[in-house]
């Protein structure tokens, strides 16, 4: 068992599961041994973690390293467990992200922990395995199936050859850049030095997993915990890349796909997938042709957008593969070049060149304040001509080209006439009379400037609103040149027909009638009169209302004037007809109904009236001409009659009557308590329905209450409280309040004569 002093066991539990309780952070890895001579060897474990990472463990303080003396890898287990060591870590350092001339990458964050430590090692006929595992690796590669859950082996064989010549292992030269960029070619130079001179030969291998996800206490230092202590021994497993689109020799893909030269490590290609991936590199060291050892590392490949910080580009009118720009210019040699290059501040200087058959015309200027940073170029007239922008020229990353089309066709004219009657409504005719200089026209558009369109080439049009109208003609040619011109039409006729609704009217007087013109072109500036035939003022509106109030039969007048003087009138003849109605008009009894007097008789003296209805405004209702109606519940109601004369006509009369809902009480003058059984109480009589807070109170001649009650149907017996002592007969005074049905407060005073 491993001692920590001044630590607590269950504090070393929580310092390591708070350590591990997100343990997805390992990007890389590799161990490494110098031969010190008499069986003495020097190690160097390095660990590399994703420091961006978000509640990720840190590198480990001390490090469980096993060695394991086996006839082979593939026979070892438990028992052949030589030793086991805990070397610190050494103060961490961060790797230098890689300098990319004029190209942004994103921020990636890596940290290196080295771990260096001796092991005597007794000359064997086996091998020693020295190993490190640890999990998990970093959750965002992209190219292994569960990443996070995925552990790692770092380990060194020195087989009995290489103890037998004191062999040193080779050693990697660089560390990996942090950060490559896709779609940008990748040249990186994973060689290692050898100090015996030895032939190394490399490749791409499958990375090794060890450990598991596991931190309970029970299972963190096993095989499957996160930090396997003892490491355990070989075999060791590989990681599960994600076939086809990733292997063990292809581990990024790319177009080039990225791969690495066997004699000189150098890794090339061009990946094309913005992700996380991790790689692994085997490197075989042979003397003499006899392998004496292998060592391994893997890594983490961050491929990213990195952004060009220098971009040659102008305004365009098409672009070809995001490089070749083609601007058009139609009937105009001279041209102004839009230049929308960028970064400006690492553009240092620029250039112009352009082919026009002989000599190129060449302009150069630096920053974007040269005259040349926006060039005018004449050109020798209609033809396609070539140019390039060459940003920071010869400065390799920080310099971008740009390949110009120029492309001067022949001039285009849109232009077109158009013909129509001014002073009545038709269509307008329109003729296209553009040119080219081409072969010949291929589109036209026009837009007649009231929402509605054509594509024809010689197209008519009806307007339905009148005023100054601009239409636009838009032309296009083979050359994909077009042209537009606007043209104002000053279009104000009047209707070539008169059309008003309605069409005809029968109805019954007073009439109120919306006369909708629906004739065009007309609007506001239209002079229109409507003369409706029955004596009363005419109308200037488009489309005014007019009430006829007579009967009769009335023809309609419509005389339309243009804004230029033409005019138009048409007469409807008999258009409306307004008919005699009948009118409402009844009375009832009584006057005031009540709770008490429910019952009404309704008095017909409508006129004219072929047939009735009425409506009592409780849900009831009678088509007889002088009904009676028992109303059940008081409040106001609506009362309505409908009176229909014969020609279909109607009239509507509305009455409101309140039922009031009555309240009769009375007090009586005298009672005989005698237990005769008539006249032995004192209480009021009469209609209390719906009333409220009722209270009656009895006093004597000296004013001292003798009886108190707010039950209207309890009686005085004649005794104090109508219990004990009989009181003596005389006069005594009652007082009674109560609130009627709609709030009125009522107050009765009496006289009760006491007899016996």
């Amino acid at each position: 068992m491993r001692i920590y002093a001044g630590i607590s066991l269950l504090g070393i539990f929580m310092l390591l599961t708070t350590n591990l309780a997100e343990a997805r952070h390992i990007i890389g890895g590799n161990i490494t041994y110098t031969c010190l001579g008499g069986g003495e060897y020097r190690f160097t474990l390095e660990m590399y973690r994703d420091c961006n990472c978000t509640n990720c463990a840190l590198l480990d303080d001390n490090a469980a390293v096993a060695v394991y003396l086996c006839s082979s890898e593939n026979n070892c287990n438990a028992s052949n467990r030589f030793t086991t060591i805990h070397p610190n870590l050494e103060t961490p350092s961060f790797v230098d992200p890689p300098s990319y001339p004029c190209l942004i990458p994103p921020d990636v964050c890596v940290q290196q922990g080295v771990y260096h430590f001796n092991l005597t090692l007794p000359l064997s006929v086996e091998s020693y395995f020295v190993t490190f595992q640890r999990c998990c690796r970093n959750v965002t590669i992209d190219n292994i199936f569960n990443p996070e859950a995925q552990g790692a082996t770092y380990f060194v064989e020195i087989t009995p050859e290489a103890q037998q010549v004191c062999n040193n292992s080779p050693v990697f030269n660089t560390f990996p850049p942090t950060i490559i960029c896709a779609n940008q070619p990748l040249v990186y130079d994973h060689s290692a030095t050898d100090a015996d001179g030895d032939q190394l030969v490399y490749e791409f291998c499958a990375p090794y997993t060890g450990g598991g996800n596991n931190t309970s206490a029970d299972l963190l230092n096993t095989c499957i915990g996160a930090q396997p202590d003892p490491a355990c021994p070989p075999p060791y497993g590989n990681v599960q890349f994600i076939a086809p689109n990733y292997t063990p020799l292809f581990p990024l893909g790319g177009s080039p796909p990225v791969s690495i030269d066997a004699s000189t490590g150098i890794i090339t290609g061009t990946p094309t997938e913005v992700g996380q991936y991790v790689v692994g590199v085997c490197v075989s060291e042979y003397r003499n042709g006899v392998l004496l050892s292998r060592i391994y590392r893997d890594f983490q490949f961050n491929v990213a957008s990195c952004d060009p910080q220098v971009v040659a580009d102008i305004k365009e009118d098409e672009i070809i593969n995001g490089r070749e720009f083609v601007i058009n210019s139609c009937g105009n040699a001279t041209i102004t070049i839009e230049n929308q290059s960028y970064q400006l501040q690492f553009i240092d200087n620029f250039r112009w060149e352009f082919d026009f058959g002989g000599s190129p015309t060449i302009l150069e200027g630096s920053g974007n304040s040269s005259p040349n940073w926006n060039p005018t170029v004449t050109f020798p007239g209609v033809g396609t001509y070539e140019g390039v922008l060459y940003l920071n020229p010869g400065f390799g990353d920080c310099s971008d080209t740009a390949y110009i089309h120029v492309n001067v066709f022949p001039d285009i004219t849109a232009d077109f006439s158009f013909e129509y009657d001014t002073c009545v409504a038709g269509p307008v005719v329109f003729t296209d009379l553009s040119m080219t200089g081409s072969c010949c026209m291929t589109d036209w558009t026009w837009s007649f400037g009231d929402g509605d369109a054509s594509s024809g080439q010689n197209p008519s049009h009806i307007y339905e609103n009148p005023g100054n109208i601009p239409v636009t003609l838009t032309v296009r040619d083979t050359n994909d040149c077009k042209e537009a011109i606007t043209k104002t039409i000053p279009y104000f006729p009047v209707p070539n027909l008169i059309v008003i609704a309605p069409s005809e009217f029968v109805g019954c007087a007073p009439a109120d009638i919306f006369f909708d013109n629906l004739s065009f072109p007309i609007d506001d500036t239209y002079d229109i009169f409507w003369d409706f035939d029955d004596g009363a003022d005419g109308s200037t509106e488009i489309s005014p209302w007019h009430t006829f109030n007579e009967v009769g039969v009335y023809s309609v007048a419509v005389d339309i004037t243009s804004p230029i003087g033409c005019t138009t009138d048409t007469l409807f003849n008999d258009l409306i007809t307004i008919v005699e109605d009948a009118v409402a008009g009844f009375d009832y009894t009584p006057d005031q109904p009540s709770s008490l007097l429910p019952t009404v008789d309704f008095i017909d003296e409508s006129q004219r009236g072929a047939g009735v209805y009425w409506d009592f405004g409780d849900g009831g209702f009678s088509s007889q001409w002088n009904p009676t109606h028992t109303y059940q519940d008081t409040g106001i109601v609506q009362v309505m009659q409908i009176v229909t004369h014969i020609n279909g006509c109607k009239d509507t009369l509305i009455k409101t009557i309140d039922i009031i809902p009555e309240v009769r009480y009375y007090l009586p003058n005298a009672f005989t308590p005698n237990f005769d059984s008539t006249n032995d109480e004192y209480f009021g009589v009469g209609i209390l329905d719906g009333a409220t807070n009722f209270e009656m109170t009895i006093w004597n001649r000296w004013g001292e209450q003798i009886f108190q009650t707010n039950d209207p149907k309890e009686g005085w017996n004649g005794t104090k409280n109508n219990v004990g002592k009989q009181l003596p007969n005389g006069v005594y005074l009652v007082h009674v309040t109560y609130k009627e049905p709609r709030g009125k407060i009522v107050e009765l005073k009496g006289y009760a004569t006491l007899i016996r």
